[in-house]
């Protein structure tokens, strides 16, 4: 057990929110696992990021270790493994030997194959400080580029707004900026960057209108993310989330459309991930 993490039963998260114990941060990352969701904060909007695993204030290491494993966003999975690496590292043996453990879990249940590979790693070279220190250079190469094109786009999206540059030229941008950062910009980074560009009241109508356009072909599991969070958006303006919700339905499956309705609900707080986790129990069992 490290600081609430049971190596060998995470399922142990559903079974104390059964027994009425109030769940902690690791127990609600399970459960946006289980609806295949991004890993948010607890009554927040916001998607977990890589630093919240590693900034000066970063999670519990039972929080940490569940994302390790958890997160659908890469970078935030990979990123956990530095601070667990260095708890490792750290440690005396009775409590390395139960860190062994965890990340022998991490290596066979890990979402993302490079995690699974960098745990694998850690444990054949015992957590060694150089090998900490060249995965941290490593995850800084791969997304430094890619917050610097971040900045870069929201300086194009300023000139938008002050008339500068034409939604046309917007749009390729976007386009690039997305092709760019791609697994490269922590899915809450790109995400909020959404969120504001349907909240700007000076960015063209037309031009949302074509950014959700854009967001219907993307992935399904992005997708129903990102809609659900258009349509919770009161920022984005009754319009906007009208049109959001026609085009959805003239594209997108019924099921599709229900899947992102449902997380619509949980987000507007209309019902819980909770609940909808024991209806789909219920589904199963039926």
């Amino acid at each position: 057990m490290l600081d609430g993490v049971d190596s060998k039963d995470q399922g142990g998260a559903s079974a104390r929110v059964r027994s009425g114990a109030p769940p902690t941060l690791a127990d609600h990352f399970v459960t946006c696992s289980k609806l295949g969701r991004y890993l948010t904060l607890p009554k927040s909007r916001r998607f977990v990021i890589s630093d919240d695993v590693t900034g000066q204030t970063r999670m519990r290491t039972d929080a940490i270790a569940i994302a390790s494993i958890c997160s659908r966003d890469a970078l935030v999975a990979q990123a956990a493994m530095l601070p667990l690496g260095r708890a490792a590292l750290a440690s005396r043996a009775r409590k390395r030997a139960q860190y062994e453990e965890l990340f022998d879990l991490i290596e066979r249940q890990a979402l993302d194959a490079d995690v699974k590979t960098t745990a694998q790693g850690l444990l054949e070279e015992d957590f060694a400080e150089a090998r900490i220190r060249a995965l941290q250079a490593d995850i800084g190469a791969f997304v430094s580029p890619a917050r610097m094109r971040y900045r870069a786009f929201l300086e194009v999206v300023g000139e938008l707004v002050k008339g500068r540059v034409s939604s046309g030229y917007f749009l390729d941008e976007f386009a690039d900026f997305t092709k760019a950062v791609a697994g490269r910009l922590d899915f809450g980074i790109y995400s909020f960057c959404l969120d504001r560009l349907f909240a700007l009241a000076r960015i063209p109508m037309k031009v949302k209108k074509m950014l959700v356009a854009e967001i219907l072909v993307y992935p399904p599991l992005i997708r129903r993310e990102l809609l659900s969070n258009l349509l919770t958006n009161a920022q984005a303006g009754p319009g906007l989330i009208d049109f959001s919700r026609q085009v959805m339905h003239l594209n997108l499956s019924k099921t599709d459309v229900l899947e992102i309705e449902l997380l619509e609900a949980v987000k507007n707080q209309r019902i819980t991930m909770g609940e909808i986790e024991t209806r789909f129990a219920q589904n199963a069992e039926s």
